[in-house]
C-alpha cells in the first residue's frame, strides 16, 4: 500500500488552554457545547458534596484565598494540588484535567497536544513548568500521562500528596529530589518514587528541560 504523503491536518488542536481558559462555546456536530474551566469543575465537585471552602481548605492544607482563586479561574494548581483535592472531594484526578469521553482507546496525534496549564504566577513566584496531556479523552484514568517542559525557576516548593510518579527525561537536564535523596537526570534518564515524600523536580543548567511524567494518584 502506498503510503500518503504530507503533514497530517490538525484535528481539535489549539493554542488556547482549553482547560484553564474560562468556560466558553463550541460548536460540535450535536449543536453547541459548553467546555468548563478548570475551576468550574473544582467548584461543582465541591457544590455537590456540600464541601464548604474552608472545609476543603481543611482536608488539603491548601490556603482559602488560594482556593477561591483557583475555582475563580484565576490561577491553576500544579499537578500534587489536583491530586489533593481529587483526594479530598473523591473525585479522580482526570475529572479535573478532562473529564473525557466513554473510549476503550484513544490516540493523541504529536500535533495535536493541548496545554493543560502554562507558568502560573502566584505573588512573585512561578511554578517552574506547564504540560499537555496525553490522554485527554480517556475517562476513567487511573494514570495520568504527561509532557512536562521545565522552565527555569528560582524559587520551587516541595510537594507531598499520595500515589507514584514515574519520569523519562527527553530534552535538558533536570534535578530530583526526593526526601533526602538529589538525584541529576539527563536525557534518556528515568526516575519512580513514591509522591508521599516531599519531592520537586526542576530544569538544570538555566535551560529549559522537557520530561515524560505519569502520575499515579493512588488508591480510589
Amino acid at each position: 500500500m502506498e503510503e500518503k504523503k504530507g503533514k497530517r491536518k490538525r484535528t481539535g488542536s489549539s493554542s488556547e488552554d482549553f482547560i484553564t481558559h474560562p468556560s466558553h462555546v463550541e460548536r460540535t456536530k450535536t449543536g453547541l457545547h459548553v467546555r468548563e474551566s478548570l475551576g468550574d469543575r473544582i467548584r461543582k465537585a465541591r457544590e455537590a458534596q456540600n464541601i464548604t471552602i474552608k472545609e476543603l481548605s481543611t482536608r488539603t492544607g491548601t490556603d482559602i484565598e488560594i482556593l477561591k482563586n483557583i475555582e475563580a479561574n484565576k490561577m491553576t494548581p500544579p499537578l500534587g494540588e489536583l491530586v489533593k483535592l481529587g483526594k479530598a472531594l473523591d473525585t479522580r484526578m482526570s475529572y479535573f484535567i478532562s473529564p473525557g469521553v466513554d473510549k476503550p482507546v484513544t490516540v493523541v496525534r504529536a500535533d495535536q497536544r493541548q496545554p493543560v496549564s502554562r507558568k502560573i504566577k502566584t505573588g512573585s513566584e512561578k511554578y517552574g513548568y506547564f504540560y499537555e496531556s496525553l490522554a485527554p479523552e480517556k475517562a476513567n484514568r487511573r494514570m495520568e500521562p504527561f509532557v512536562v517542559t521545565l522552565v527555569p525557576c528560582e524559587v520551587v516548593e516541595p510537594s507531598t500528596h499520595d500515589g507514584q510518579e514515574f519520569l523519562f527525561v527527553l530534552e535538558g537536564q533536570i534535578v530530583a529530589r526526593i526526601g533526602d535523596r538529589t538525584e541529576s537526570l539527563e536525557p534518556g534518564d528515568a526516575i519512580y518514587y513514591d509522591s508521599s515524600k516531599p519531592h520537586y523536580v526542576k530544569s538544570a543548567g538555566g535551560s529549559k528541560a522537557k520530561i515524560l511524567a505519569v502520575i499515579y494518584p493512588g488508591s480510589e
